[in-house]
């Protein structure tokens, strides 16, 4: 299938994120660091792995996020409902949908514990896993929630947040990922 954005090539991940003209604009215009400089055509997920290097600087990952949120939805626009736009339009989204990830009040998603576990064993040792639930339901409440467990993957701690009235899935992914990094720092685990 040719990629209805450019229409210069075969649709792939790697074209449609990364080597796209559309999207390549979009990365100059952000002044974000490209992070598929460098790589193969067909590595998107040496570029995925690239991006989740950067979860421990929230804002930079929100915005590679919203980046890679806002050329998927131009995608399935133009794809769905035969909407075109410019690269400028294609900015002012991703730059609305930067804001509003990073300034969502963090009293919307609750109040990291602020408690030490396991003092002094080494971060190696542990490991955090997030998940969300519901954001697809809408009028439903989402949840989302992470869960610390040791090198035996016994679970040490869990933690459940609500998303009341939040149903776009990659808003509740993001929340909960900021969470249980703001989470896993409140705990002393770096």
């Amino acid at each position: 299938m040719e990629h209805l954005l450019c229409w210069e090539a075969t649709e792939t991940m790697e074209h449609l994120f990364l080597f796209c003209p559309v999207a390549r604009a979009l990365w100059d215009l952000s002044g974000l660091e490209f992070l598929g400089q460098g790589l193969p055509r067909h590595t998107f997920p040496l570029f995925l792995r690239r991006v989740m290097g950067l979860i421990h600087r929230p804002e930079l990952f929100m915005a590679l996020a919203a980046i890679l949120w806002r050329i998927w939805r131009s995608r399935n626009w133009v794809v769905f409902e035969g909407k075109q736009f410019g690269i400028e339009a294609l900015m002012r989204q991703f730059h609305q949908q930067y804001e509003e990830w990073v300034n969502l009040p963090i009293d919307r998603v609750g109040t990291p514990h602020r408690q030490t576990i396991c003092p002094g064993a080494p971060s190696a040792d542990l490991s955090v896993v997030c998940c969300w639930d519901g954001a697809t339901r809408r009028g439903a409440s989402s949840a989302g929630g992470m869960v610390l467990m040791n090198g035996t993957r016994e679970v040490l701690l869990a933690r459940g947040i609500q998303f009341p009235g939040l149903v776009d899935p990659m808003v509740i992914e993001l929340l909960t990922l900021r969470e249980a990094i703001n989470w896993c720092l409140g705990l002393g685990i770096h």
